[in-house]
């Protein structure tokens, strides 16, 4: 059974808890299989690589490493906030709403 994931790809997330708590970035990737995102410029790790065609020098990469959903909320377009996600049927689709704002996301 497929668990429910708020978050798609493209959208603003703040994040909750952790290291890299308070900061906001664009979500890159969502990883249904194990519930973890990739987000822009959040938990950030060192990749050591070797010279190759793409990176001739070769040496010490900063990289993004995946967080998990539990940790992330969306970000309400109109308020700039964190929010949490609800879902409705309007005319017929199933679309995303903010709970605080009630507006809903694109």
């Amino acid at each position: 059974m497929q668990k429910k994931i708020n978050i798609k790809k493209g959208d603003t997330v703040f994040v909750n808890t952790g290291e890299y708590k308070g900061q906001q970035g664009r979500v890159l990737e969502v990883i249904r299989k194990s519930d973890r995102a990739i987000v822009e410029g959040i938990n950030l790790v060192s990749k050591h690589t070797k010279p190759n065609a793409k990176s001739p020098q070769g040496g010490i990469l900063k990289k993004e490493a995946t967080i998990h959903i539990s940790n992330l909320m969306l970000v309400d377009p109109a308020t700039g906030k964190p929010t949490r996600i609800g879902k409705k049927v309007i005319k017929d689709t199933l679309v995303r709403y903010s709970k605080t704002t009630g507006e809903e996301i694109k």
